[in-house]
């Protein structure tokens, strides 16, 4: 079988056709355009998405022969879709790739060829189907080869034979046995654990309230600051810059460091990249008001030559004129802001702006990165809305992924510490332009336009950087206890605020994030945005780890009957039923269709409710949390000690004990007035009623539970 040539393709490129067509590009800038002759193909004139890499496509370690007809089918892969006849009975195929698909494509392509030349064979024309078949059996004997990596790569294999068969000169390549008889026969015979979203660790709680702590203080009390002092350095270095070398200039430049070294003061310095001190020369010429060449210059001359040395042994800082307004415990967060730490305190305010955006809305990274100046307007009434594109799931009407992305049907929504930290990024935006945008963060003293956001691994970097600084200005303030420890599962990276978000929103119900960061709010605002959306939203990551925290709740209920704890309740029975069923899917959870048929499955929704005292077997028609509607989750935050679907141990039990302890203690002292005491006194005997309820009416469980 073979594929008909396109009909509307020249013959063959010559040497300078463009390797994409200027129909097809899609970058709003100004791009590199290869030409067919180069060695490196660039694919950024295919990249609408400002958060994601440009990657190219070099040629230079493809085998003589290879080479060219890999070059031939890469150019019509880039221009003419695949053939009809070879999508026929693959649903799942698109018919154009995205450029870091092609680009993944070819570097498969360039595997097979280095094996056929190790093989004895020059190009496509002497791949028969014996030679295939004979790939197929390599990949999957590969260590740890897994169906997916091979799979990935035989498909790269059918489309190098579907566009050099359908191009201006077919080598006559064998089609591939896998694409007639389908591809299992051809795979390994046991998966390897794949990687993706749902297997994305969350970052710890002892990890991510810290650093949102810290994230949310730099933007609601230091950015002004910050912006400030970043400002008034901006000013400074201006004004240096524009002071001409005169002698009058460097007299007035001696007088000053005479001054300063006469009265044994220390000199305005810096770090130099050998980490030692050096003369902070644009700060020091903007306050001797001279040419910052001329601070460097007069090292070189005697009697000079040996300031440096005053220097490293009486280092100074370089104040910036502003007040400090921001306080953390009623304190000012610092004594002053130094002119060399503007710039780093400007990325730090810009990689606060990110953690609170990305953790407190749910977007993923690119989502974040692709949000642009003006995306959240003032509502002239209710909530304000984040209007932005979505990448990942963005698809053409040929289902093929559309680069520039889409907006998003439904926008998302921001509470306040969101809009504060648009709000900011919208002063360090060019108008119009991308919040993150890269030339704009580099926070250089002349800014160019640019087209790309920050990218994914600087972020990253930044991310890290922020916590250590965090965790070092929490020890100078000497609140060493608020530091940002190290996750337990690695570097925080990107992808894990919004996993942490839906874990936070599963197993805090009604409860706070962070220090009560308005988490009833977002809760509220995060679900009800989100619920009525279509595939791929929060609300599948949600059903995860609602699933995952039922599933724990369960284990431990599990083990402490099997430990011979009691429970009490309308619900204990049930509790005890949902137990025994617990080692079956511990630690099973990984898909949005496993956690479904957990919750949808009424035996195992227990959920554990530390902050009312007690366990809810949840129970749609007898729940008390839903009082006009029947809802098929429970709502946590509403629970009612005489709902039927309530259940407690011996843990909760105690706990009611020590809480009504506490209140009593409270109630007994002298400094509460009376009202409040009698309230206080009568919540104390509320909760210890139900102890004693609990203790009369405990059971165990008859046999253990597995």
């Amino acid at each position: 079988m073979t594929t008909a040539p396109h009909a509307d393709l020249p013959g063959l490129p010559a040497w300078d056709t463009t390797v994409v067509a200027p129909s097809l590009v899609l970058a709003p800038g100004p791009v590199p355009v290869s030409i067919y002759a180069d060695d490196i193909w660039s694919l950024a004139p295919l990249i609408a998405n400002p958060s994601v890499s440009r990657p190219v496509l070099d040629w230079a370690r493809f085998p003589g022969k290879a080479r060219q007809q890999a070059q031939l089918a890469a150019w019509m892969m880039i221009n003419t879709p695949l053939p009809a006849s070879v999508l026929a009975g693959h649903p799942a195929w698109r018919s154009r790739l995205g450029p870091h698909g092609i680009h993944d494509t070819v570097l498969r392509w360039r595997r097979f060829a280095l094996w056929l030349g190790g093989q004895g064979r020059a190009g496509l024309d002497e791949v028969t189907d014996d030679v295939l078949v004979d790939w197929a059996g390599h990949l999957a004997r590969q260590p740890g080869a897994g169906r997916s990596a091979v799979t990935k790569d035989l498909i790269a294999v059918t489309r190098w034979w579907a566009f050099d068969a359908s191009g201006p000169a077919p080598s006559r390549m064998a089609m591939p046995p896998w694409h007639r008889m389908g591809v299992d026969d051809f795979l390994p015979a046991t998966a390897v654990a794949g990687r993706g979203e749902n297997s994305i660790e969350p970052i710890s709680p002892a990890t991510m309230g810290p650093l949102l702590i810290w994230a949310l203080r730099v933007v609601d009390d230091f950015a002004d600051d910050i912006v400030a002092a970043w400002t008034q350095s901006r000013r400074l270095a201006e004004t240096a810059a524009h002071i001409p070398s005169t002698p009058a200039s460097k007299a007035r430049l001696k007088t000053y460091l005479r001054d300063l070294i006469d009265r044994g003061q220390p000199v305005p310095s810096r770090h130099n990249a050998a980490h030692r001190h050096a003369l902070a020369n644009i700060y020091i010429a903007a306050q001797a008001r001279c040419s910052p060449s001329q601070v460097n210059g007069l090292l070189a001359v005697e009697p000079w030559q040996h300031l440096l040395e005053y220097v490293r042994t009486n280092p100074g800082p370089c104040p910036v004129s502003v007040p400090i307004t921001g306080l953390i415990g009623g304190e000012p967060w610092t004594e002053f802001i130094d002119f060399t730490e503007t710039r780093q305190l400007m990325r730090h305010l810009g990689t606060a702006c990110f953690i609170v955006l990305s953790y407190l809305t749910g977007m993923r990274p690119g989502e974040v990165l692709g949000l642009q100046a003006g995306c959240c307007p003032d509502p002239v009434s209710g909530r304000h809305l984040i209007y932005g594109r979505v990448f990942k799931t963005a698809s053409d009407e040929d289902g093929n992924h559309h680069s520039a992305g889409q907006l998003r049907e439904v926008p998302w929504v921001a509470i306040p510490p969101v809009v504060r930290a648009i709000r900011l990024l919208e002063t360090i935006a060019p108008d119009g332009g991308l919040l993150f945008d890269a030339a704009a963060h580099a926070f250089k003293n002349t800014p160019t336009a640019s087209t790309a956001s920050i990218g994914y691994e600087g972020l990253r970097r930044r991310v890290e950087s922020f916590a250590a600084w965090a965790s070092e200005l929490a020890v100078r303030l000497g609140r060493g206890h608020e530091g940002v420890p190290a996750d337990p599962h690695g570097a925080i990276g990107l992808a894990r605020f919004r996993r942490t978000l839906a874990w936070h929103i599963a197993r805090r119900p009604g409860g706070l994030v962070a220090l009560a960061v308005q988490y009833g709010h977002l809760r509220t605002a995060i679900s009800g945005g989100y619920a009525s959306r279509g595939r791929d939203g929060i609300h599948q990551l949600l059903d995860i780890e609602t699933a995952r925290a039922a599933a724990d709740t369960l284990t431990t209920l599990h083990d402490d009957l099997n430990r011979g704890v009691g429970i009490s309740g309308p619900a204990a029975r049930r509790a005890i039923h949902a137990a025994a069923q617990a080692p079956t899917f511990a630690g099973s959870i990984r898909t949005h269709r496993q956690a479904r048929d957990i919750l949808g499955n009424p035996a195992l929704t227990v959920y554990d409710n530390p902050q009312s005292l007690l366990m809810c077997v949840y129970n749609r028609d007898r729940a008390l949390c839903h009082r006009l509607d029947a809802d098929d989750t429970p709502r946590l935050d509403r629970c009612r000690p005489s709902c039927a679907n309530v259940a407690r141990t011996d843990h909760h039990g105690a706990q009611l004990l020590q809480y009504s302890q506490a209140l009593e203690t409270q109630a007994a002292s002298e400094a509460v007035p009376g009202p409040l005491a009698d309230r206080l006194a009568r919540r104390a005997a509320q909760l210890r009623a139900l102890a004693d309820r609990h203790e009369h009416d405990r059971i165990h469980a008859r046999e253990p539970t597995s």
